[in-house]
């Protein structure tokens, strides 16, 4: 491994800098906070493209044997090397999403009526650049990782010259057309629909099926020939900033994230995971946000929703972590943002010996905030209501380290482009005491700061409500 230190500058300036490259990816820590924000990555021009459709995994389009998550395992294994303690946590390797979908390759699960099967569910691009910063102590680092069959540095070296005279180059100006603004949104619910959805999820409970279920609606609007995926998730990062904002270039698909929640972090032989259920708007009034914010901590329906997850989460990560290490710090801690409170906490544990990033994966995704209890239930009920692919929402985006280092995010408050359209989720848990006017309220509330990032104007608001 070799690296440079740079002089720093703003990671979404270095990311246009570096985007004309190919296969972009940008995980942002736009809203700055000294642990759950310090970092942030960009790198572009990936080596290799580790994918799995519903047949299973494949590199560069060449299909590999076994289970998926065991495929990528081995992937990760033939460019494995140790860190630099000195660095940036991530310093080369896999950065991409895993959509709610692939879920199907770890579990018996009822399909969606639109499921693609040809379109991948998980993606991967393996990457031996990157440039790394850290916000804390105001640094940035272009980190070259040597690839397998690579005796010496030699060619990491080259690579990050490269690297570094693309920093150097004025970026194109994003594209034009990216403030559309008035677009059609169209969700897969009427208000009347996804009110009825949420009192069926309650009958399931008051029927003993399940505790709770995550139920989401869907946003879709077509987009003006024009415009810039990356031009919107600059403005997203400004009306939303959130620490584990990401932006993925893929050919044919963009997806943009402002997600405040991680599903999962794996540092040595240390995992956290940090579920979020619990949800308030914010106000422009001090008085007022301090009154909501205190409401939200006292809610018995919030509370009980959090403590659920985190219980089956804890029942996750014990398949894979010593019993004994399995430790809640957090309970139902507050967190705010743009333009709500989260109730927030944070479950840990110490991976038992030889277990890898796939096991833990395995053992965890979906995450429980985004699914419900019990897990698998909830999921085949999710189905049944929803009826559509949620494709990356409610799956993770993330890095995972040729020296085993990990951190995903749980990607809500993401827009995925495909195909001419975007596409935006927000649902929220639904629990035996959950009210379903309240609830579809609450998917407004969530959705609203991406909503804004759309606005022709000022980012304050969309023209045009969805519908």
């Amino acid at each position: 491994m070799v690296y440079d230190e740079i002089a720093p500058l703003a990671p979404q300036i270095a990311a246009a800098r570096l985007r004309p490259l190919g296969g972009l990816a940008f995980l942002d820590s736009a809203m700055r906070h000294a642990t759950l924000g310090r970092y942030s990555y960009v790198a572009a021009a990936p080596f290799a493209a580790f994918t799995v459709d519903a047949d299973g995994a494949m590199l560069d389009g060449h299909r590999l044997d076994g289970p998926p998550l065991a495929a990528l395992d081995a992937v990760l294994a033939a460019h494995r090397q140790e860190a630099h303690p000195d660095l940036p946590p991530f310093q080369g390797g896999a950065i991409g999403f895993i959509g709610y979908e692939f879920a199907r390759h770890l579990e018996t699960l009822a399909a969606p009526a639109d499921l693609d099967p040809a379109k991948p569910s998980l993606r991967f691009d393996l990457y031996d650049k990157v440039l790394a910063f850290d916000h804390e102590a105001d640094r940035a680092f272009v980190i070259g990782a040597r690839r397998a069959g690579e005796s010496d540095d030699v060619p990491a070296r080259a690579r990050i010259a490269r690297f570094r005279a693309a920093l150097e180059t004025e970026a194109p100006a994003p594209g034009t057309g990216a403030r559309p603004g008035g677009l059609d949104w169209r969700s897969n619910f009427f208000a009347d629909d996804y009110r009825a959805a949420i009192q069926k999820v309650r009958d399931y409970i008051l029927a003993g099926d399940i505790y709770q279920a995550n139920v989401a609606q869907t946003f879709t609007a077509g987009l003006p020939d024009a415009f810039d995926p990356f031009a919107l998730y600059l403005r997203l990062r400004r009306t939303n900033a959130a620490p584990f904002g990401a932006y993925l270039e893929h050919e044919g698909l963009a997806i943009a994230s402002s997600s405040p929640e991680r599903f999962l972090k794996r540092d040595g032989d240390t995992v956290e995971t940090r579920p979020i259920k619990g949800t308030a708007k914010r106000s422009a009034d001090p008085e007022e946000d301090r009154a909501l914010a205190e409401a939200l901590l006292a809610s018995e329906k919030d509370r009980a929703e959090n403590v659920m997850i985190v219980d089956l989460l804890r029942n996750d990560i014990s398949r894979v972590c010593t019993a004994e290490s399995v430790e809640v710090p957090v309970l139902c801690g507050l967190e705010s943002y743009a333009s709500v409170h989260h109730l927030v906490s944070v479950v840990t544990g110490t991976l038992r010996p030889g277990r890898t990033a796939g096991d833990l994966i395995a053992a965890t995704f979906p995450g429980g905030s985004i699914t419900g209890a019990p897990k698998i239930r909830a999921m085949d009920i999710i189905t049944e209501i929803e009826n559509t692919a949620r494709g990356p929402y409610c799956g993770a985006i993330g890095y995972l380290g040729f020296d085993g280092a990990m951190d995903l995010n749980i990607a809500i408050r993401t827009v995925s482009f495909e195909a001419g359209t975007a596409r935006l989720s927000a649902g929220g848990g639904i629990t035996v005491l959950s009210d379903p006017a309240a609830e579809y309220e609450e998917t407004f509330t969530k959705a609203t700061r991406v909503f804004a990032a759309f606005d022709a104007d000022d980012g304050n608001g969309a023209k045009e409500g969805p519908r």
